[in-house]
């Protein structure tokens, strides 16, 4: 099922606004357009955002 802004998987709760939204692309991604299971595209999702996030530029 895709998710739309605002929704999202109970286990990206906890992240942060900007790391859960780029999951819930990358999540949706994966569904529609590769056909991974929801499971995998849940895990995928957060791992790559996580990675993303990491080489954003730091605000300071």
């Amino acid at each position: 099922m895709p998710w739309m802004k605002g929704e999202y998987p109970p286990s990206y709760k906890k992240l942060p606004a900007k790391i859960r939204n780029k999951a819930v692309e990358i999540a949706n991604a994966l569904l529609l357009y590769h056909g991974a299971d929801e499971h995998a595209a849940i895990a995928l999702g957060a791992h790559s955002a996580k990675e993303w996030a990491k080489k954003q530029p730091s605000k300071r």
